[in-house]
């Protein structure tokens, strides 16, 4: 006697519930353990872990700060690139900043608030400004220029509102007023320029809606090619980076030899040696693990300090 078709039905995905929960339940979990346990890939598998003095210290595939309790970074360290991942480099939190090139414009926190030495949650930087301070704060680090085009010399974006009638190609010919719009009253003494077409720039001012002016980026005198790397201002798409380019770990090196109390020849042969070629040979630019880097100077040369 033929059973009925919904019983075959039934029993045609049984078993190819137990057929596919095998093999992709625990054939190929078995497999993939197996291939990992293979020599040279080890390593990599159990995520690539780097140890110093018995002790486990970080991942070769994730980025890490080299700061103080204070966030201040440790000068006898070389220094990865910012993060944006959680509070920074937090593997589950991966991401980027989310925020664009028209990102120019700062939330300019509550007064009041800082007054009281607290927190405005409302306040945010711009991309902007984030660069421009990232790059003062490695300028002064480094002791070399932290400028950059469309960054004030205090380290925000460069960026004014501009008031008065528009042209036919939007733009304000004779200005009747003109802002700054990321400097904030009360907190700067001047702003960045006197005077934009012969109109006195004023600081923003809290609660103040601008948001009819002619947005007017100012470059600056800057050099088109800044002392601090592209890599020392910005985060990663994934907010995990462990590299450096070679140009950000160069710079870094008379601070490092400084504070470690060594020639900065030895600790540049060290960099070089350190540093990985461009992926098959073609693909990027030539890298250097912080970590591993970091853990070859403690090695070589201990910091006394």
């Amino acid at each position: 006697m033929r059973m009925p078709s919904w019983i075959r039905q039934h029993l045609a995905a049984l078993r190819a519930l137990l057929v596919f929960t095998v093999l992709l339940g625990l054939l190929y979990p078995l497999a993939v353990f197996a291939v990992g346990r293979v020599p040279g890939l080890k390593d990599k598998a159990d995520g690539s872990m780097a140890e110093t003095g018995g002790r486990t210290v970080g991942s070769g595939l994730i980025g890490q700060s080299f700061t103080g309790k204070d966030g201040i970074p440790l000068r006898q360290y070389f220094q990865s690139r910012p993060s944006a991942a959680g509070d920074g480099y937090d593997p589950t939190a991966s991401a980027a900043s989310n925020l664009g090139p028209e990102s120019v414009v700062d939330k300019l926190p509550d007064p009041k608030l800082i007054a009281a030495g607290k927190e405005d949650a409302n306040a945010s930087q711009s991309l902007l400004t984030q660069v421009c301070e990232r790059s003062k704060a490695a300028g002064e680090l480094e002791g070399v220029s932290g400028a950059r085009p469309f960054c004030t010399p205090g380290g925000v974006g460069a960026v004014l509102a501009v008031f008065g009638p528009r042209s036919a190609n939007g733009d304000v010919p004779h200005p009747t007023r003109v802002i700054s719009l990321n400097e904030q009253q009360g907190v700067v003494r001047a702003p960045f320029m006197a005077t934009y077409k012969g109109v006195p720039v004023e600081p923003a001012e809290y609660g103040e809606d601008y948001g009819k002016g002619l947005v007017v980026p100012v470059r600056g005198n800057a050099p088109a090619r800044p002392a601090v790397p592209a890599d020392a201002v910005t985060a990663s798409g994934s907010g995990l980076d462990p590299q450096i380019s070679a140009a950000y770990a160069r710079l870094q090196v008379n601070r490092v030899a400084r504070a470690r109390g060594v020639p900065p020849a030895r600790i540049e042969r060290l960099v070089k040696k350190e540093e990985n070629g461009r992926a098959l040979g073609f693909m990027g630019e030539p890298a250097v693990n912080v970590l591993k880097l970091n853990i070859a100077l403690d090695q070589l040369f201990p910091f006394r300090g």
